[in-house]
């Protein structure tokens, strides 16, 4: 196993936590969890680049401001869906991410992209519209907003990919609670309108942001030493997790042809990279 291999599940294991969290609050908006998680991380990350003595903003800065704004948004949107959505149904949705990040490196990253990986990406995405049909509690707008988010962090993974040569990853961590602070004050003020925490609440927001900090640490790093394709399927382990977690915690059930939609949607993901592996390793002794 890889060390990229082994960040990614690390992180994976940590994100899983983080939307339990998320899950206990929901009360509280989407875009002001956001504000509390990058609260934290804001405090968190400028101490670990201030104890590294390098610059705040980084070299690249177009990449990186793209790699918060599209983070920022990911991630409101995710936790949104985490709050009205089943959590497995939340995040099976969300692990589409694997696919847009493969799409997206090909576009501009220059990844190969073959025919089969295709077929694996239509599997998917008929997966979610088994999961749809015969789930009442699915409703499409939230669906819509779910994939949205994953589309946005096949972005973010992106960027992360870009920044690769020229950005310590404690940077990189960085930008995401300084452009996720001000933009979520603004929007939670303007928007949905300011929900005060009571303890219990603030204790899980502040959790929050400790659990993603040290997930953000985890996803940077291991993004930085593999292929996008390879390194972002291996985060798909967690619909297991969310399925125990989601049963036990928040009594939640699925039907059979929930479960097989989400299988399409897990299967044609770890397919992909299959397939992706098998084609580089040809490659490479051709």
């Amino acid at each position: 196993m890889t060390y990229g291999i082994r960040m990614m599940i690390w992180a994976g294991l940590t994100f899983a936590m983080m939307n339990v969290a998320v899950k206990l609050l929901p009360g509280i908006p989407s875009a002001e969890i956001v504000f509390f998680r990058a609260m934290v991380s804001l405090v968190l990350s400028a101490y670990f680049v201030r104890r590294k003595r390098i610059s705040f903003f980084g070299n690249n800065k177009r990449v990186l401001l793209l790699r918060g704004l599209f983070g920022t948004t990911a991630l409101m949107l995710f936790f949104y869906t985490i709050q009205v959505l089943p959590l497995a149904s939340a995040m099976v949705i969300h692990y589409l991410s694997p696919i847009f990040t493969a799409l997206i490196a090909h576009f501009f990253l220059k990844e190969r992209l073959k025919l089969n990986q295709i077929f694996f990406f239509i599997v998917s995405f008929a997966g979610i519209v088994l999961m749809k049909g015969f789930d009442e509690r699915l409703d499409w707008i939230d669906v819509i907003a779910g994939i949205g988010a994953a589309l946005l962090s096949g972005g973010a993974y992106n960027c992360i990919r870009r920044l690769k040569f020229s950005e310590d990853s404690h940077v990189i961590i960085l930008y995401f609670p300084m452009v996720a602070f001000p933009i979520t004050l603004v929007y939670t003020l303007l928007g949905p309108g300011w929900v005060t925490p009571n303890l219990n609440e603030l204790g899980l927001l502040l959790l929050i942001g400790v659990l993603t900090q040290i997930a953000q640490y985890f996803l940077t790093r291991a993004y930085q030493s593999e292929m996008a394709n390879k390194v972002a399927a291996v985060s798909n382990l967690g619909v297991i997790y969310a399925l125990a977690v989601g049963y036990f915690l928040f009594s939640e059930t699925y039907s059979v042809l929930t479960i097989v939609g989400m299988l399409m949607v897990v299967s044609g993901v770890i397919f992909n990279v299959l397939f992706k592996s098998k084609t580089t390793v040809t490659s490479s002794g051709s």
